[in-house]
């Protein structure tokens, strides 16, 4: 089914037919962004139907592509180029690893072929450094500059990757008449390498590598990653019920009080907007649970279906359905897990996911793809961000609860991996695996003795980290024994990591030093800028990475002439630079970046005017990332999540494996897209800014 190409090309077209055909169900997610989609039992009829037609007419498929004289080159130096990404590894802990010898199978391939650093991007951030891996460019010549930007009239943060239009609807009275459907763009600009492939008749497939939301059409099959949202819209919001009072507001999720009465909690999940009128209530599906301390288990029942929960165990993917209407009902998975029985009750819930078999959203290309691939495997998360830090910052996790829930997501990823790789016998097979990257979020506490983040139980966790990267050797080495002598393996990781241990608040040094300016009696703590006076504000900063000056005529309030605009680059990179922690006197910033200097391409005035490259063990603090003040610049970093990247990008170099040798030094991920065409005799369009390394 992987190799379905043009059949599974005819499959997207007939959905979209069926689309506008008359409606069997909406859904809504997200601001203005309403959409159809198909029940799973005719997807998946005609998953099979495609599958019959792709061995019936492969001969005719075969003959077409020999006629149009696309496919393979004769001169291509391979005929299968297999990338595994590895987000995170850092390469002075898999340095360290391999002299020890932790980790056999990628010290072998060093000795076969590649070993080196990889340089990353400004900055180094997983999103801005996989768009550039994709499309060989920079990030002012592809868009994406940070998770977060800034909307140039209210200077609000925006997601950075996806926009959304509302539909569009006639309305009289009370009622309305919807003339068309919502529509979501990539905006990551420029061209992913595997559409080039796909032109020249070479085939991929490409598992989660980011940023791929929605799924672009090309020749080949995708399934989406980061920045994929929820079923509500959001990026990941978890809930958690329980029996105990709790007032607190929640960073990425929500408390909900229960009661138990009569040995039964009722309860409801709250799901998307409702469909057909964004005023109305949000749909919800009501359950319940019978808690049995005795067995140390509960009975869950919702959407008609009854499981068992085990104490401190993550459930199977669970459907939910939300329904509305006669016949309208929105499908989503997602998983519970028990974490208190008594004196009190607790129930964590994951973000509710777009269901893979039922898709809601554009998550794979063709749209039958996600499907097919849960029919194969089972049900899996697709929410960009699976692993739920946010869920273990706020306390609704603990350690165990979250390497448990990263290890499920990673044991799905390799499940598809491992079936891609065996089918995909020619052309182009990537995966990105994640488990790395999140689990050095949230366990480098445990390897730093430094850091003010409480641990739970050192015994039980010191050695996550170094567990991890052998587990990722351990899979580095089981791909390897697929690789035959004519194909081209790529390892490598987008960044390092570093330690993060102080925050540095850039909005309140902004207003200390008079570049960023409050109304008349406001009060610290107000996220998204709601109490900034814009007519005295100079600077502000938005996002993990840097800040914007109010430039008159670009932004809606803006004040700076240009004139003034050029100096206070000058000036606040100057200050920054000498800013020094007032614990000890250590260099916070190693060097602030002036991005019309640092990129090239149509998209720089969409970046932040200057990037922040903070030294290992400093970032951004969590409240300034949304707009935030806080009374102090400087504040210890006390969350689980404890390690980071989000530095100088020369501090944080990624890794490169292959089985190929290196050619030339100082290799950059913006390399990877001309250096996969030329492994497939593919010229690189002129664009494209990488060199050839392998």
């Amino acid at each position: 089914m992987i190799r379905s190409k043009r059949s599974l090309g005819l499959a997207a077209a007939l959905v979209i037919t069926t689309i506008y055909l008359p409606e069997l169900a909406h859904a809504y997610v997200g601001p203005g962004a309403g959409f159809a989609f198909l029940g799973s039992g005719f997807v998946f009829i005609l998953t099979i139907l495609l599958g019959f037609a792709t061995i019936a007419f492969w001969p005719l498929q075969w003959a077409w592509r020999l006629l149009r004289g696309k496919g393979i080159p004769k001169n291509a130096r391979t005929r299968r180029v297999v990338i595994m990404g590895l987000d995170g590894l850092e390469p002075k802990l898999t340095e360290r690893y391999m002299s020890e010898g932790a980790m056999p199978n990628l010290q072998r391939l060093a000795e076969q072929g590649t070993f080196s650093r990889l340089g990353t991007t400004l900055p180094a951030l997983s999103p801005v450094a996989w768009s550039t891996f994709q499309t060989g460019v920079n990030p002012g010549a592809h868009n994406i500059f940070d998770f977060l930007t800034r909307d140039k009239r209210y200077c609000l943060p925006l997601l950075s990757s996806t926009e959304i239009d509302p539909p569009r609807t006639f309305g009289f009275g009370r009622w309305r008449i919807k003339l068309g459907g919502s529509r979501m763009r990539i905006m990551r600009k420029s061209k992913p390498f595997w559409h080039i492939l796909g032109e020249h008749g070479i085939f991929s497939t490409v598992l989660r590598v980011p940023i791929s939301f929605p799924a672009e059409p090309f020749d080949g099959n995708i399934l989406s990653a980061m920045c994929t949202p929820d079923l509500r819209g959001t990026q990941g919001s978890f809930t958690f019920f329980t029996t105990k009072d709790h007032a607190k507001a929640l960073d990425g999720g929500e408390f909900q009080r229960v009661r138990i009465e009569c040995g039964v909690i009722s309860a409801e999940l709250i799901g998307p907007p409702h469909p057909k009128d964004a005023k109305r209530p949000a749909l919800r599906v009501p359950f319940t649970v019978q808690p049995s301390v005795e067995r140390g288990e509960a009975e869950l029942s919702i959407s008609g279906v009854t499981y068992t929960l085990k104490l401190n165990q993550f459930s199977d993917w669970i459907e939910v359905k939300f329904r509305f209407g006669w016949r309208g009902v929105v499908s989503g998975i997602c998983r519970f897990c028990l974490r208190e029985l008594s004196p009190d009750f607790s129930l964590y819930v994951s973000p509710i996911n777009v269901n893979p078999e039922k898709p809601a959203l554009p998550i794979s290309h063709p749209i039958t793809f996600a499907t097919w691939l849960a029919k194969r495997h089972g049900l899996f998360g697709t929410l960009g961000l699976m692993e739920d830090t946010w869920g273990r910052n706020e306390l609704a996790l603990d350690d165990r609860r979250f390497l448990d829930q990263t290890y499920l997501t990673h044991s799905e990823r390799e499940r598809m991996f491992f079936e891609a790789l065996d089918k995909t016998r020619e052309g182009l097979c990537a995966c990105v695996f994640d488990a790395s990257d999140r689990i050095q979020h949230m366990f480098w506490r445990y390897i730093d003795p430094q850091h003010k983040s409480p641990c739970e139980d050192i015994s039980e966790f010191a050695d996550v980290i170094p567990d991890m990267y052998r587990r990722m050797d351990d899979l580095v080495g089981r791909a390897m024994q697929k690789i035959g002598p004519k194909d081209a393996l790529i390892v490598l990781s987008d960044h390092g990591f570093a330690s993060f241990r102080r925050g540095i608040n850039l909005n309140s040094w902004l207003y200390q030093n008079g570049y960023l300016a409050l109304k008349d009696g406001a009060q610290f703590g107000t996220d998204y800028f709601k109490d900034v006076d814009w007519s005295r504000t100079r600077a502000f900063a938005v996002g993990l990475s840097g800040f914007y000056l109010n430039r008159r005529g670009r932004e809606h309030q803006g004040i700076l002439s240009e004139e003034e605009f050029v100096a206070l680059k000058i000036e606040l990179a100057q200050k920054l630079e000498a800013l020094r922690d007032p614990l000890d006197g250590e260099v916070v910033i190693r060097k602030v970046y002036d991005t019309t200097r640092a990129y090239r391409g149509v998209y720089t005035e969409d970046a932040p005017d200057m990037i922040v490259g903070y030294a290992p063990g400093y970032r951004v603090s969590w409240e300034s990332v949304t707009g935030g003040l806080e009374q102090e610049v400087f504040s210890d970093n006390i969350k689980a999540w404890s390690g980071d990247h989000h530095v100088d990008p020369k501090a944080v170099p990624g890794v490169l494996f292959s089985n190929l040798k290196l050619r030339g030094e100082n290799p950059h991920i913006i390399d990877m897209a001309p250096t996969v065409l030329d492994l497939f005799a593919v010229a690189a369009p002129k664009y494209m800014e990488g060199r050839v390394v392998l």
